[in-house]
């Protein structure tokens, strides 16, 4: 007993605190889910996006991003909505190799761009995950400063195994955002090396992003990129790597005197900066500016958005079909099975594909 008083009279005796606040507010929770269950009309939609309320933009690409056949009607009348209010922004497409610092380089130029009173939207295409179809990055965490910024939305969307990792609905949100009143779009890709034409054909300005000491191991890649390119940026010129930086910039410049000459009139430049040091940031937005002043005074701003129209119809019109054919009931009935035949080897790919498109034309002229 005695030598329990003892211990209960010790200055190791841990007092009973207070009970502490809850970290988030409850009726804060439940006003918020609340709202993220509401069901939206059309009207609401166009409005939201117009008032800059970035939760209904929110819903709105989320809208437009999904696959149910019922989703499909509604997303339509948003975009021919908005429509008359988009087209007024600089679309810039950002790529580079794995490691190049893209995310770190978005944020710098993004940072001053907002800085400079601008309103940027980022379209920050993840890829996909196999098991879930979901983003895999999570850009928005990789861009501590730009998604706390008023004036920057951060959008990152699966690239749904999309060519190029470029989501199929990228050009309806650019037309979203644009609603919404931002005036600069930057869609960055994956740059994993597949072809980045998709992403070249809903933007103004293609921008290469590259790093110093990169090697012959990306001949492979490099190409087919710079010939899109409208410049090309060497990151991570900073400190030992200034000098390679330098001789990399060189080795782009000659590589770019050998490729053929663009429609746009226009000498792809080759820049350095560094990101992390943000140095070299605001001469790039003049690039950017300079070739936007450059390409509508000749007119071939106006013809190349004129042209990305015409490849979004007839990519509409592919995309559309395809997710017809798989919705088709009579093709959802058949298709488990008829994998399990090509598994088993008792059909072979062709025939089973084909007897699949047959289905598919009997149920819909019934």
């Amino acid at each position: 007993m005695a030598h329990r008083n003892l211990k209960d009279k010790s200055a190791l005796h841990v007092q009973k605190g207070i009970d502490q606040p809850p970290q988030v507010s409850d009726s804060a929770v439940s006003k918020f889910k609340k709202i993220s269950k509401t069901k939206l009309e059309l009207e609401d939609y166009v409005a939201g996006i117009r008032a800059s309320n970035r939760v209904t933009l929110g819903k709105a690409i989320t809208l437009v991003e999904s696959s149910l056949p019922e989703h499909l009607q509604l997303a339509q009348q948003v975009i021919n909505d908005c429509l008359p209010y988009s087209g007024h922004s600089i679309r810039v497409g950002i790529t580079g190799v794995p490691g190049a610092g893209k995310s770190t380089f978005i944020e710098a130029l993004g940072k001053y761009l907002t800085g400079q009173g601008r309103r940027l939207a980022i379209l920050a295409i993840d890829p996909s995950s196999q098991r879930s179809k979901g983003s895999i990055l999570g850009d928005k965490t990789r861009m501590e400063q730009l998604s706390v910024d008023p004036n920057a939305f951060i959008r990152p969307s699966p690239s749904g195994g999309s060519l190029g990792g470029v989501a199929r609905k990228t050009h309806e949100t650019i037309i979203l955002c644009e609603t919404a009143g931002y005036d600069t779009i930057f869609v960055e890709t994956v740059g994993v090396g597949q072809s980045e034409t998709a992403v070249h054909s809903m933007v103004d300005f293609f921008l290469l992003l590259m790093i110093p000491g990169a090697g012959d191991e990306l001949q492979g890649i490099k190409r087919g990129i710079i010939e899109m390119a409208d410049a090309i940026i060497i990151n991570k010129a900073d400190g030992d790597n200034r000098l390679r930086a330098e001789r990399a910039a060189t080795e782009y410049r000659n590589a770019l005197h050998l490729m053929p000459p663009s429609g746009s009139g226009w000498s792809p430049p080759v820049e350095l900066c560094s990101a992390l040091m943000n140095t070299g940031i605001s001469q790039i937005w003049e690039i950017v500016t300079s070739y936007v002043e450059h390409t509508r005074a000749n007119g071939f701003f106006f013809k190349k958005r004129s042209d990305q129209l015409r490849q979004t119809f007839y990519r509409t019109i592919s995309e559309q079909l395809i997710d017809d054919f798989y919705n088709n009931e009579a093709v959802k009935k058949r298709l488990k099975a008829i994998e399990d035949q090509i598994a088993n080897s008792e059909i072979n790919a062709y025939a089973a594909a084909q007897e699949l498109i047959r289905l598919y034309f009997l149920s819909v002229r019934e």
